[in-house]
């Protein structure tokens, strides 16, 4: 089944049934509800912090939660004993979208889509994590399906809600570093897999439904510590690499400050495609037309995988060392706020992060929880004033970085948007152009050493060959 096919249907309902307009956010009077029953599909690893955080709202009930993993769902039941619970989210959505308000999808990438366009057919709002889809074409039919019912959305990009990054944002649109012209993003994991596909199968656990986990991809035969749980991101038919992953939190930030679209060219350096894998080290590069915040043409440079960033002079710190960081992927929280703090004062980069390059100097934003710092000619610039400005005229108030209490402000924010008391900063409307974006340098990693020019409007690329992966097929399932 292609994709044109399957959300043609998916927009008919499950199994022929009619469609009725949900009781908020409908076009013409919608009504406010006082508390939102909400349902979860994917309720595991990521999918089980998204629980937590979105029942951390003091208006929500959770109503019903889905997983094809029973050890998630029944761990998942025992915080919400009166949920009801299932494994294929189509029969979920069928049996109670009488008595939900709300959807949250927190499952790997290639289910994000068929799940968001289900329940958005259904009327109901969603959340879904990033990236917010798998393929090009779902981002913006995801996008234009949230605009014609005019439903509450939001990606989740959790930091897109922390403090320093919407004070960078409004330093770079203050113009502290003028006119940008180069921005180089970064990051160390390896969400990627340079060895062969594996042979033979297993037998499947019967705690897992195979079929459901493989959704609409297509069919494959199951290899334990392969694909479930959490490798799956490092394989193309199921996620999209680290630059789907880290990428789309380190983006973010550069991204909504700079205004941007989506890219005219993309390039992506790496070793030649296998099929299976994403390639572990990614260099892209991309370059944006001009907008307020920038030069006539922004150069973005991405970098990740083991040993990143390359050495370039846009990205050398007043006292440098030649050292890099070791890598603190295992440390607490604050152990890697600790680290990060310190190799940044003493002239090493942060593990992961961006930099702005200006016309008046740079800035540098850590990832995450840290002040961003301006370097003009070699040395670290004094901006406390410029930061106090800012605070003020924006209400921000003060710092606070912990991530136990920061961390819900994005997922409440979704439901106050529901309530109709709030707006989301990451809807389908933006989520989806830096999706696309992202996606982008994730298919041009398919043409090693190639440039790739994206024609916006058509949505499609003057490379023939390179078009075919905007897309994929839906199996039934």
């Amino acid at each position: 089944m292609n994709k044109r096919d399957f959300l043609k249907k998916s927009g008919l309902g499950v199994a022929g049934i009619t469609l009725v307009p949900s009781l908020i956010m409908c076009k013409e009077k919608p009504v406010i509800k006082e508390r939102i029953r909400t349902a979860h599909i994917g309720v595991g690893n990521m999918g089980l912090a998204d629980l937590k955080d979105i029942s951390s709202h003091p208006l929500v009930d959770v109503t019903a939660l889905c997983d094809v993993d029973s050890n998630y769902l029944n761990e998942a039941k025992k915080l919400f004993p009166n949920a009801k619970t299932f494994s294929d989210y189509r029969v979920m959505l069928k049996e109670m979208k009488n008595d939900i308000d709300a959807v949250v999808v927190s499952t790997p990438d290639h289910t994000h889509a068929p799940a968001s366009m289900l329940a958005m057919n259904m009327n109901k709002p969603v959340y879904c994590q990033k990236p917010l889809t798998h393929h090009v074409s779902e981002a913006r039919a995801m996008n234009k399906l949230a605009k014609e019912k005019n439903l509450v959305t939001q990606m989740g990009i959790q930091v897109h809600s922390f403090y320093d990054y919407k004070l960078a944002t409004l330093l770079i649109q203050s113009g502290i570093i003028g006119k940008v012209h180069t921005v180089h993003a970064w990051s160390p994991k390896n969400w990627g897999y340079d060895g062969s596909a594996p042979e033979g199968s297993d037998t499947v656990p019967e705690t897992l439904d195979w079929n459901l986990w493989l959704g609409t991809s297509a069919k494959r035969p199951y290899k334990e510590g392969v694909y479930h749980p959490g490798n799956w991101r490092k394989l193309v038919d199921y996620g999209c690499g680290t630059l789907g992953d880290m990428g789309v939190h380190i983006f973010d930030t550069p991204y909504n400050a700079l205004e941007l679209d989506v890219p005219r060219t993309i390039k992506n350096e790496c070793r030649q495609p296998n099929g299976f894998g994403y390639p572990e080290n990614n260099i892209v590069t991309y370059e944006f037309p001009q907008t307020k915040h920038t030069a006539e043409t922004l150069k973005w440079i991405w970098y990740d995988g083991p040993g990143v960033p390359k050495e370039h002079k846009d990205l050398i710190l007043p006292g440098a060392k030649k050292e890099k960081p070791s890598n603190s992927e295992d440390k607490s929280l604050e152990d890697k706020m600790s680290l990060d703090t310190k190799i940044a004062s003493e002239g090493t980069l942060p593990e992961q992060g961006a930099m702005f390059v200006g016309e008046k100097g740079r800035l540098l934003l850590p990832h995450f929880m840290q002040l961003p710092k301006k370097i003009v000619d070699g040395e670290y610039v004094d901006i406390s004033s410029e930061i106090t400005a800012v605070e003020k005229a924006n209400n921000m108030g003060k710092p606070i970085r912990n991530y136990a209490s920061e961390g819900p402000k994005h997922y409440h924010q979704f439901i106050d948007a529901c309530l109709g008391k709030d707006t989301c900063s990451a809807p389908f409307s933006y989520a989806s152009r830096l999706t696309e974006t992202i996606l982008l340098g994730v298919i041009a990693g398919r043409f090693p050493n190639e440039t790739l020019h994206w024609d916006s409007v058509n949505a499609k690329f003057s490379e023939e060959e390179a078009n075919q992966y905007l897309k994929g097929d839906y199996r039934e399932f």
